[in-house]
């Protein structure tokens, strides 16, 4: 009995670790990203409504050697 509990509460754990529920308000194909605001490697902070109809945004992430965890 023990040991179908431990399975049903790793599976539980696992599912919820992994997301297996969606979030209610997923974007969708073609759906315009919610604004938000990242910094910068300097002291500034850019938000996504700062270029809306200038240009492309591209979000790139990347952690690199001298960057901080």
């Amino acid at each position: 009995m023990w040991r179908r509990n431990l399975v049903a509460a790793l599976l539980i754990a696992a599912l919820v670790v992994i997301g297996v529920a969606a979030p209610a308000a997923a974007l969708q194909v073609g759906d315009k990203a919610p604004d938000f605001t990242l910094p910068a490697t300097t002291a500034e902070k850019f938000s996504l409504s700062q270029f809306q109809g200038k240009s492309n945004v591209v979000l790139f992430g990347f952690i690199g050697a001298f960057t901080p965890t």
